[in-house]
């Protein structure tokens, strides 16, 4: 909830990331403040919470890389794999990144990939199988093969 996701913006900034813009609980007048602010936080490393936790708030870590390969090994370098966010107009690096990427959704130019037709799901410790489309329903079977020798 919002405790989680401001423990991870304090978190951030105490080890020396900046916040672009939101980082704090939203109210209005009479209300109880249940809401985080859209959060952008900039300079984040793999040693901070946002970065090595799921957060589940609105709260988007951008850590900065040099080459394609740092790019995978920061984003492949975290123990959960839910989605992936992918922004560039260049088709082999898309085909390349969305390959290599280990999460379960990759959005290629699309922050909001999900769809009720398309299997939804993480990779590593992130979810339980996938819901959505017929690869949901597959995760309530059981597959078997049966071999029946008819002489």
């Amino acid at each position: 909830g919002v405790r989680k996701a401001e423990a991870h913006v304090a978190d951030a900034l105490a080890h020396g990331a900046q916040v672009t813009t939101g980082g704090t609980r939203v109210t209005v007048p009479g209300g109880t403040g249940r809401f985080m602010a859209p959060t952008v936080l900039s300079g984040v490393t793999p040693a901070m919470l946002c970065f090595r936790e799921e957060t589940f708030g609105p709260i988007a870590p951008v850590c900065a890389f040099d080459t394609e390969s740092d790019a995978l090994a920061i984003a492949n370098g975290t123990p959960y794999g839910l989605a992936a966010y992918l922004f560039t107009a260049d088709g082999a690096r898309i085909m390349r990144m969305a390959e290599a990427l280990q999460y379960g959704i990759v959005g290629v130019n699309d922050a909001l990939p999900a769809t009720a037709q398309a299997p939804f799901g993480g990779v590593k410790h992130s979810g339980l199988g996938r819901e959505g489309g017929h690869h949901g329903i597959e995760e309530y079977l059981d597959l078997k093969y049966v071999s029946w020798r008819i002489s």
